[in-house]
């Protein structure tokens, strides 16, 4: 692959990383309910992750984005605590390490934020994406946190931050 780039979201970029996220929701028939397909935000990421103590991040190549990622405080949780938000990648990004690139990358700006831990949500059927995971150091909890109104979203991680 070439070279690609990890840069912090801008305004231009809304519809590009609502495509992406809606297309790979829809390539592992995720349900568009109880889901980040139907978060209201999802088509204006740029000013949603402008709140305090938030970022997104997209991977961008020869001009097209293929891959995002952010974190932000975990919704009506611990205020040390952030989420790993909407991180999808388009499969031609996908074993390239460019995932754990974006990982390291989020988790770095969330402790810079001061967050102690940072919280995600999944799927089950999103074999690859939980490898990465447990390999970046999360481990899996028997219930959810806070209110993400990812209802939908069954599995459930955390990893301190140090």
């Amino acid at each position: 692959m070439e070279e690609v780039i990890i840069r912090e979201i801008q305004k231009t970029d809304n519809v590009s990383v609502a495509q992406v996220i809606r297309t790979v929701l829809e390539e592992f028939n995720v349900p568009k309910v109880g889901t980040a397909y139907a978060d209201p935000q999802l088509d204006r990421m740029f000013e949603t992750y402008s709140e305090p103590k938030s970022a997104y991040f997209v991977v961008e190549k020869d001009g097209e984005i293929i891959g995002c990622a952010g974190i932000a405080p975990l919704a009506n949780g611990s205020p040390d605590v952030c989420e790993l938000q909407k991180m999808y990648f388009l499969p031609e990004t996908r074993g390239l390490g460019i995932g754990a690139r974006m990982m390291e990358i989020c988790l770095e700006k969330a402790k810079t934020f001061g967050f102690k831990q940072c919280y995600l949500e999944t799927m089950p059927y999103m074999e690859a994406a939980q490898k990465l995971y447990l390999k970046s150091g999360f481990t899996y909890l028997d219930a959810p946190m806070g209110c993400t109104g990812h209802s939908s979203c069954p599995v459930w991680m955390i990893k301190g931050l140090k």
